[in-house]
């Protein structure tokens, strides 16, 4: 959901052109009906609409959401557009029918370039920022209340799993230390915490790791995203598209294995001796390999380094 830098104007106006948009408009080429599960900026959305698709847009944001009917005003009153307050893990609950089906499914996801440059989400490390970081009002705990209650051994997991940090247990440790004499309130804090484990020489690249590893478990995203990939497979149409930028290595395996998974030619469930399927895949994989923002895209806006496009068709 990184977008990259300003569009020139008639494109998406004043804001941002979102990561990997020309290879999203080149895999829904075909599209009449688009599912946007992750509104955002609505960068995707805008150019969607400029070639007269009819598009749903879905955040879980209410500031996101808000700042996208607005800019995308036009659309919404002609019926074109049409902007839902939902989690795209939990679309029921938001009064989809089971009906529903789109041409095309986008998902961007991680955090926008808005959450990402309002010091007051907390997502970021940025001195004095509060330690925030929920994506919509749906999340149980804020980051603060999270690494001020979370066991030991769970945030130790957490950090292993999601982070990748091998010393996970002694930063776990050095957290739960430092809370019992401070709860942690401000993005200082973490980083304190963190160069207390890592050392003086540890820097931006560190606190990001760290940082996105609890953005993660605040607002529950890679379970979210498990739960929400079998769901919104089966809200395509025949023939249609489902497009995953992910910016996390759980995320992309997530991703991955679901579309093997589903492009096998049994999709009976491991344990099942009999299989009923009839040896025909749900659909085929359209990208072998994940596509990568370009290295002009990349100088542009390093954010966009990270991202990972992933695509599927449904048979």
């Amino acid at each position: 959901m990184t977008p990259v830098r300003s569009a020139p104007s008639g494109r998406t106006g004043t804001y941002h052109v979102p990561v990997l948009l020309s290879e999203i408009e080149t895999m829904l080429a075909n599209a009449t009906t688009v599912l946007d599960c992750t509104l955002g900026g609505g960068g995707h959305t805008a150019a969607f609409l400029e070639r007269g698709v009819r598009v749903t847009g879905v955040d879980r944001d209410p500031r996101a959401l808000a700042a996208a009917r607005e800019r995308l005003g036009e659309y919404e009153r002609s019926g074109q557009f049409r902007a839902v307050l939902a989690n795209y893990a939990a679309l029921e609950e938001a009064g989809f029918s089971t009906d529903d089906r789109f041409d095309g499914i986008l998902l961007d996801l991680g955090v926008s370039s808005h959450q990402f440059d309002d010091a007051s989400r907390g997502f970021t490390f940025r001195e004095g920022a509060p330690l925030d970081m929920r994506m919509g009002t749906d999340a149980d705990l804020d980051a603060g209340e999270l690494l001020n209650t979370i066991d030991e051994v769970d945030l130790s997991a957490l950090l292993r799993a999601y982070a990748d940090e091998p010393r996970a247990a002694r930063m776990a440790r050095e957290i739960v230390r430092r809370r019992e004499r401070r709860p942690f309130a401000t993005a200082d804090d973490l980083v304190d915490a963190i160069r207390a484990v890592l050392g003086p020489r540890s820097g931006a690249p560190d606190f990001a790791r760290i940082f996105q590893a609890v953005r993660i478990a605040v607002n529950d995203e890679l379970s979210g995203l498990e739960r929400a990939l079998p769901a919104l497979r089966d809200r395509l149409t025949p023939g249609g598209v489902l497009a995953i930028i992910s910016y996390h290595s759980g995320e992309d395996r997530l991703v991955k294995n679901a579309f093997r998974d589903w492009s096998a030619s049994c999709v009976c469930p491991p344990r099942q001796f009999v299989c009923t399927c009839r040896g025909r895949p749900l659909g085929d994989t359209i990208t072998r390999k994940p596509v990568s923002a370009t290295e002009q895209e990349i100088d542009q806006n390093t954010r966009a380094r990270s991202a990972r496009l992933r695509a599927w068709r449904s048979a």
